[in-house]
């Protein structure tokens, strides 16, 4: 263990080998559902020549599952943070019903720009401009980021968890079904059980948590207990896949494991691109994973007690850069882009510090490969809980901001809320960046905007112009 210490320096970071043990098996426990999740979402849009769907399924697990390890491996070493990373939720989305089902891109040329987004990245990161960006947030939007990206684990978490459903008139309501619903009661009474853990101190307590609540539902489905209908009523829908157990009838085949076929595959992508369109989905792909990762890395590193007192996260260069390779060899073995997840949280709130987490991660996802029911097993609403616990340790934040202010009360507050209400971290931070200097102004104090800060609202503007106004299908 001496070795490990030396070499994450446990002991400067008031931690120990134990404690990172921990957090770092929670971090995995909460993002696990992304080795099944990914490959759902991006087999839609991905056909390999002489592979079964089955199989196609498979090889998008696997380097799924090398993308992740590959990129945390690098935050633990290089950067020595207790981050994760993996492909992103959301910009797999985009990959696969935008821009390939959507724009009619093939599947190569979209997996060419997520190399070309990554090598922008690493460019970008080691010249120091990524993290000369950041510096330029406003204060009250680092300052709301975490109770932001709270708010959006919160909204995450109880909906895996069914204790809130989809409606026609309202978009979010109680599950009218509650009283009938077994993932809702057990995710309810394993929710009040790990924070009764908790607020007891009790060592591993979200681990513990996840654990129990899995139980019991394998135990309720072995009686014969099943879930309702997840279609209650007409636009009345609960969050799928709806399971009292995790997917444990995944398995490898010897083909899932060949993943030749997707290696290398954005080479292809480079024939006959268009020059406008292909630049339009780098830009959006580079501009969500940017502020999505700033985002992430600024709320979990001030839970942690990593940001200054101008609320930067020293040495974040690091980090960004094993975002930026991660990205590229992603795309490279052919998935999605990679971003540092926000479950990286739950970690760091069972006290993880050091990149010995992301180093347990890393080894849990290649374990993985063998083992691909073990992060499968993990039903989506026990490992979900997780992240409603966090969302409310998160919240504590908001004192730190300056309320009677208004330049800091707007931006912050919008931050906040954009964020879960447009499910993305980006659009939250956006929403705040492009207050700021207008509250500024309107206050007679627009010469206290750095110059750099308007051009950050304009390229915002700029952003959503693209990404809403139909530009980018017509330049296709």
């Amino acid at each position: 263990m001496g070795t490990l210490e030396r070499l994450f320096e446990l002991e400067a970071h008031d931690t120990d080998v134990r404690t990172e043990l921990v957090a770092g098996l929670t971090t995995f426990l909460t993002m696990s559902y992304i080795v099944i999740v990914n490959p759902a979402i991006l087999s839609a849009a991905i056909s390999v020549e002489n592979r079964t769907p089955g199989q196609t399924v498979q090889m998008l697990a696997v380097v799924t599952i090398i993308s992740a390890a590959v990129a945390t491996l690098i935050m633990a070493f290089y950067a020595n943070r207790p981050f994760a990373q993996a492909p992103g939720l959301g910009l797999n989305a985009f990959f696969a019903f935008t821009v390939v089902l959507g724009l009619g891109v093939p599947w190569q040329t979209a997996l060419s720009a997520v190399v070309v987004e990554g090598l922008l990245f690493i460019l970008l990161t080691a010249v120091g401009a990524r993290e000369y960006i950041i510096k330029l947030f406003p204060e009250p939007v680092k300052m709301a980021v975490g109770a932001g990206i709270g708010l959006f684990l919160a909204i995450i978490g109880l909906e895996a968890m069914h204790v809130v459903a989809a409606d026609p008139a309202t978009f979010l309501q109680f599950n009218p079904s509650f009283a009938n619903d077994p993932i809702a009661i057990i995710s309810v009474v394993g929710l009040f059980l790990t924070f009764a853990l908790y607020a007891a101190d009790v060592p591993g307590s979200i681990i513990l948590g996840i654990v129990i609540t899995t139980v019991i539902s394998y135990v309720a489905s072995a009686l014969g207990i099943t879930p309702i209908d997840p279609q209650i009523a007409e636009g009345v829908f609960l969050y799928t896949p709806a399971s009292l157990t995790g997917q444990t009838e995944v398995v490898y085949s010897v083909a899932g494991y060949n993943i030749t076929p997707l290696v290398g595959a954005f080479i292809e992508g480079f024939s006959n691109v268009d020059a406008l369109g292909f630049s339009l989905i780098v830009f959006t792909f580079f501009f969500v994973d940017f502020f999505d990762t700033a985002g992430t890395l600024t709320g979990v590193g001030q839970i942690a007690g990593f940001l200054d007192e101008e609320g930067n996260l020293p040495d974040i260069d690091r980090p960004l850069m094993a975002d930026a390779v991660g990205t590229t060899v992603g795309g490279i073995i052919g998935t999605s882009t990679v971003t540092t997840y926000i479950e990286s949280a739950t970690g760091v709130e069972e006290g993880g510090r050091t990149g010995l987490t992301a180093l347990v991660v890393a080894v849990l996802f290649l374990a993985s490969l063998a083992l691909v029911p073990l992060a499968a097993a993990v039903p989506l609403h026990a490992s979900h809980i997780a992240l409603v616990v966090v969302a409310v340790l998160m919240l504590q934040n908001i004192v730190d901001i300056d309320w009677d202010d208004l330049s800091h009360a707007v931006p912050a507050g919008l931050t906040m809320f954009i964020m879960p209400f447009t499910y993305s971290i980006s659009y939250g931070i956006a929403a705040g960046i492009i207050a700021y200097p207008i509250v500024k102004a309107a206050q007679g104090e627009a010469s206290e905007v750095h110059p750099g800060q308007w051009v950050l609202a304009g390229a915002f503007v700029l952003y959503f112009f693209v990404r809403t106004s139909g530009l980018l299908g017509g330049a296709l």
